[in-house]
């Protein structure tokens, strides 16, 4: 096989299994990477929440300084009229960032599969035009349209597909083109090169591209509900 035929195979969204109904329900891999962090966030946050105490331990301490420190970044931006949509962010966020981390245990990250990003970006332009009608109301929502001057409303219009799609694009391009170069130095050169690569690509490019499209959403929330 040859070098481009390797990487087209690891491009291609693979079936892990079908469910036999319907004439075959094809679950694809990034469903099932995501259904593991699902399930690891969950063991987490049952281990870390039990016998919590009015007097934290040290472990109670370092879990409520991370907590405190998420709500103060997303505080920080939204404000006050926001904070309800914080849980949400933070989970996208943890999401991301172990998804975009999952390489490193051997795993095809999910946001690999452009299903998944694109779902994410609907989700968040969903929040983001909701969060600017339950602010503002509907009427005063529509008016932010033709702000600041009239003439430039289809603009404004346009710019709610072009958001997602850029929010899509962003984060689906540049954790794909991470895993091909990846890939690449694995089949060219699988010994030893591709470690200090893998702690850019999985690692910081990752957490940079998780941290963009939480940062990205919450940026364009606030602009709707000032």
């Amino acid at each position: 096989m040859s070098l481009s035929e390797k990487l087209m195979e690891e491009l291609v969204s693979k079936t892990a299994f079908t469910i036999p109904i319907f004439g075959g329900i094809p679950v694809p891999e990034s469903v099932v990477v995501t259904w593991g962090i699902m399930a690891f966030v969950i063991v987490l946050c049952l281990i870390f929440v039990r016998n919590l105490q009015i007097v934290p331990t040290r472990r109670q301490a370092c879990i409520e300084t991370v907590v405190g420190g998420v709500y103060k970044f997303f505080h920080g931006i939204l404000g006050d009229e926001g904070k309800g949509y914080i849980p949400y962010l933070a989970t996208v966020g943890i999401y991301l960032g172990l998804s975009n981390l999952s390489g490193l245990v051997g795993l095809t990250p999910p946001t690999k599969d452009i299903n998944v990003t694109a779902g994410l970006a609907i989700m968040s332009i969903i929040l983001i035009e909701f969060s600017g009608i339950r602010r503002k109301g509907f009427k005063g929502f529509l008016k932010s349209f033709a702000e600041p001057v009239p003439f430039i409303a289809p603009l404004n219009v346009l710019e709610v597909f072009i958001r997602p799609l850029s929010l899509c694009m962003r984060l689906f391009g540049n954790i794909l083109g991470g895993f091909v170069i990846m890939e690449l130095l694995k089949i060219v050169a699988p010994v030893l090169v591709p470690i200090p690569f893998s702690f850019y690509f999985d690692v910081f490019d990752g957490l940079i591209q998780m941290y963009v499209f939480v940062f990205l959403t919450a940026i364009f929330m606030k602009e709707l509900m000032d």
